[in-house]
């Protein structure tokens, strides 16, 4: 995404009215500095700063670059969350040449970042998870630490475990939304202090989108985001960003007019244009 990583549509949950405003004027910031091939980026606030996380190695041979900014504008690289892919991820998947779709989230003090490995067009896949203390570099408490894998698909599955995205229901319990393709998105219940897959909850519910508002409430349903189509097509994407909404997290989730997303709805958020010929997946923090 060298293109659309110079903009960055901003949502901040401030106080509800605040939030409300937001989202009636969305803000688009011009951006500038080390953003180019941001794919898939994931942001998370760390004391003054802000730090994104995106797919594919580094520079230096590493994966997950980390940009940083004071101000959401000016981005420089400031690190990498692995300096290799870890071993029993090579181990599952050899052929894994890199990894995909962080997720970070600041949960129960500490920062979690769920992440997959793929290959492309397979769902011989699964999520891992990463943890930190803190994202200062600088920080003497500074470390990630892989936590291993969290689910995993096999060829015999009708579903792909690629794109985490962590969520908590009404009651602040963990939740992890994943996949893309075959039988689309599913929602797995975690473990609330280790990050992972419940041992308790096996259930991996069919859902018909990622959800990725904040804890929803009577006046604020879960609002997730999908996207349709095709990405990673260059010019030729035909992805599109459709919204639909639920009072529980297991949905089911409706569109504005009333039509469930299992069944073909969706609000349209972010459609092509004359410039942005395939709009992704949206993520909001």
């Amino acid at each position: 995404m060298q293109a659309a990583a110079r903009v960055l549509l901003v949502t901040l949950a401030l106080s509800p009215r605040a939030a409300f405003a937001q989202a009636q004027q969305p803000l688009a910031l011009p951006l500038s500095g080390d953003v180019a091939g941001t794919h898939d980026p994931s942001i998370a606030r760390g004391g003054d700063t802000w730090y994104v996380f995106s797919t594919g190695k580094t520079a230096q041979g590493g994966e997950f670059a980390i940009r940083c900014s004071d101000d959401l504008k000016l981005w420089r690289l400031c690190g990498e969350v692995f300096d290799d892919i870890p071993d029993w991820v090579k181990q599952k998947s050899p052929p894994t040449k890199e990894l995909w779709a962080p997720d970070v989230h600041y949960v129960r003090g500490q920062f979690r970042l769920y992440y997959s490995y793929s290959l492309f067009g397979k769902n011989t896949s699964g999520i891992g998870l990463a943890v930190n203390q803190t994202l200062n570099p600088q920080s003497p408490n500074y470390k990630w630490v892989d936590k291993g894998l969290v689910l995993q698909s096999q060829a015999t599955d009708r579903f792909n475990a690629i794109d985490p995205n962590f969520v908590q229901d009404a009651e602040g319990h963990g939740w992890l939304a994943f996949g893309s393709f075959w039988d689309g998105i599913k929602l797995r219940r975690l473990d609330d202090t280790t990050g992972l897959a419940s041992t308790t909850d096996t259930a991996s519910t069919p859902s018909p989108a990622a959800p990725t508002a904040p804890k929803p409430g009577p006046s604020q349903p879960e609002t997730p985001k999908p996207p349709r189509d095709l990405c990673c097509r260059g010019t030729h994407s035909t992805y599109r960003t459709v919204v639909g909404r639920s009072r529980t997290i297991t949905g089911p989730y409706l569109d504005r007019s009333g039509k469930k997303l299992e069944d073909g709805g969706g609000t349209p958020i972010l459609t092509a244009n004359s410039r942005w010929p395939g709009p992704p997946a949206a993520r909001v923090s």
